[in-house]
């Protein structure tokens, strides 16, 4: 089966193996005529000029149409492709013109897909989904002889905070991450050794015991201070005493015994020797650029002074929500201060909607001289009490708590959107293990969530339709029957 090259595909064309119609209120009929199908397309494959991925074998409605299955159903990449083949809905969703129950690509492929698809491509289906509900609430064809607002006039709500997209590692800390090292290299020294065999002897890793110390005091309950620096410095020993005996096999052989998985490893734990080895001679718990996995070196630990966890390991991002859509405006490894964003986030704002909004609404640690300033500058106000002592009159206070108050009410849908994302979506925990596709899951999280936003929108808006249009019909029938009596 083939995917359908225009941007929409007729219900009526589309062709079923035992006869019969597609439903035109199925929800995957419906979330195909939100998404701009030829827009996307031509983006996706003028980006890909250039970029070292080559001409796109599958097209954006495949690629796109994928990924936003995946999060909506929350299954696996296998079971995704699995559905695909039983769901003729599902298939024309993704552009084909008929149904066929052969699996429509390999389940690997997804990790393409990830990589294809660009952050910049999902942020600007989101602007595109978000304006078309605007320019809907505008109404333009009611006819009134108001004025237009002045393009200059500040409108809106804009809601903005931070969150951790939490990463798939187990719980590190020093001595689990050095034992995994110590592991990884005593693979590589395997590895390395193959070809020396018969020739020179391998090289002792005392692996058996370096376990043996591990799991002594991994095991135990309560560890003190002083045992478990011993256990540390153990450990830094081991794993010196391998990469040292690395370098010598490298020096006799050659690197290209190693594939590029095992070289990136051997970079990753070598640095991860630097960190610890460094952190123990200084007594230190601290360093920049921390690696808590070795499969996933890009993770940092964010601190977020939460009560249940006050470091999580993951990606920090900045959002923004307006009218219900929720913008992914900036996402980083590295723990980054929130509101250094916030001036761009306003800026953006009136990219979207062609004017800055009359109000923000963020947490206390947006309120800085700079953010306030420029807020003053365009005519925003900013939430929460103003800079310097509270006013003398009782009354004027009494509306400054009450307006904080009534501030704090009206952020409260941007924290409902993220439990949104950690408890139905999968931003509680991004399964991807590399930067670039984990950029890609997290932010078609957002995507989804929009699509939701705006079905569940759609939807409403045929409804109050018909249900207008029944009412006024009745309406009529109760006025005839009036006049026949009179």
């Amino acid at each position: 089966m083939y995917p359908h090259d225009q941007n929409q595909l007729e219900l009526d064309n589309f062709v079923l193996p035992f006869g019969g119609k597609l439903n035109p209120e199925n929800r995957w009929v419906k979330l195909s005529k939100i998404i701009p199908w030829a827009e996307i397309e031509a983006k996706y494959i003028k980006a890909l000029e250039n970029s070292g991925y080559g001409s796109p074998a599958k097209s954006v409605r495949v690629a796109l149409g994928a990924l936003i299955i995946k999060e909506r159903q929350g299954v696996s990449d296998r079971e995704l492709v699995e559905q695909i083949s039983e769901n003729p809905y599902m298939q024309y969703f993704l552009g084909f013109k008929e149904f066929s129950d052969e699996p429509p690509f390999h389940h690997s492929m997804m990790v393409h897909f990830r990589k294809r698809i660009s952050m910049e491509m999902i942020a600007e289906v989101n602007h595109a989904i978000a304006q078309k509900e605007a320019q809907e609430k505008q109404n333009p064809s009611d006819d009134n002889d108001s004025d237009p607002p002045p393009p200059s006039a500040n409108k809106g709500k804009l809601l903005v905070d931070a969150t951790c997209a939490p990463a798939d590692i187990t719980f590190p800390t020093d001595l689990k991450l050095l034992n995994k090292a110590r592991e990884k290299s005593e693979e590589i020294i395997d590895i390395l050794h193959d070809r020396f065999i018969g020739i020179n002897p391998k090289p002792r890793t005392y692996r058996k015991k370096a376990r043996k110390n591990f799991l002594s005091v991994a095991k135990s309950k309560r560890v003190s201070r002083a045992k478990k620096r011993k256990a540390i410095r153990k450990q830094l020993g081991y794993l010196g005493r391998n990469l040292r005996n690395i370098n010598r096999l490298v020096k006799a052989g050659s690197l290209l015994d190693l594939d590029d998985a095992d070289y990136k490893n051997l970079l990753v734990i070598s640095e991860v020797f630097r960190q610890q080895k460094w952190m123990y001679d200084n007594k230190e718990n601290k360093i920049s650029d921390r690696i808590v996995s070795i499969s996933q070196p890009h993770v940092r630990p964010i601190k977020r002074g939460k009560a249940g966890a006050s470091t999580e390991f993951g990606a920090k991002i900045s959002a923004s929500l307006v009218n219900g859509y929720c913008f992914l405006d900036r996402m980083g490894w590295d723990n980054y201060n929130e509101s250094t964003n916030l001036i761009d986030q306003i800026k953006s704002y009136k990219v979207r909607f062609g004017f800055y909004p009359s109000s923000v609404h963020a947490d206390q640690i947006y309120r800085t001289r700079k953010n306030i300033a420029f807020c003053k500058e365009h005519g925003i106000r900013i939430s929460g009490p103003g800079l310097g002592r509270p006013p003398k009159d009782l009354s004027k206070r009494l509306a400054q708590r009450e307006q904080s108050r009534r501030d704090e009410l009206d952020r409260i849908p941007i924290e409902g959107k993220f439990g949104q994302g950690k408890r139905r979506f999968s931003l509680s925990r991004i399964m991807c293990k590399l930067a670039r596709t984990s950029e890609t899951a997290i932010a078609m999280i957002f995507l989804v969530m929009n699509l939701e936003k705006r079905l569940r929108a759609r939807c409403f808006n045929i409804f109050s339709l018909i249900l207008w249009g029944l009412m006024t019909e009745a309406e009529s029938k109760e006025l005839t029957v009036d006049s026949r009596a009179a």
